[in-house]
């Protein structure tokens, strides 16, 4: 898709992720618009941004924010100390989606776990979202573990 930058988050992006993440009506994050939350999100954004194994990024089109992901690096003993990639809160904006936004998205992650030298890329998605999965094994991912959660908030 013509005109999509992939960028790092920054700050000033805060705003309109928050939107997207609070018009998810599947996650159940909690996520909302309420000024009095804006705090815990620049607190995690600054964590998130000061970290050297997490970063977030952002699909812009035209200057506004139309996409994220975020990825984390870790490295295991398993697989003899290999780096692995995980991809998380990927979300492209409701009037976006189809476009084309997500692929170039998941195409970015994946070419910088090959320039980091990871052994594999590995997200999970809500059971929920099927249309979302098949997006994902559209893209070459594979279903190969089940998942757990234990929420405590």
């Amino acid at each position: 898709m013509d005109g999509i930058i992939i960028r790092r988050a920054r700050e000033s992006d805060l705003s309109q992720l928050i939107a997207m993440f609070a018009s998810d009506d599947v996650g159940g994050h909690g996520d909302t618009t309420d000024a009095d939350a804006y705090d815990d999100y620049l607190r995690a954004f600054n964590m998130i941004d000061a970290s050297q194994n997490e970063q977030l990024f952002v699909a812009e089109r035209d200057g506004d924010v139309v996409g994220t992901f975020q990825i984390l690096f870790n490295r295991t003993l398993t697989g003899r100390g290999s780096l692995s990639m995980i991809i998380e809160a990927v979300q492209t904006r409701p009037d976006m989606r189809g476009q084309g936004i997500g692929a170039q998205m998941i195409g970015y992650a994946i070419e910088e776990a090959k320039r980091r030298d990871c052994r594999l890329v590995q997200l999970t998605s809500n059971a929920a979202r099927t249309d979302a999965h098949r997006f994902y094994e559209r893209l070459g991912f594979a279903k190969s573990h089940a998942g757990f959660k234990m929420k405590f908030k």
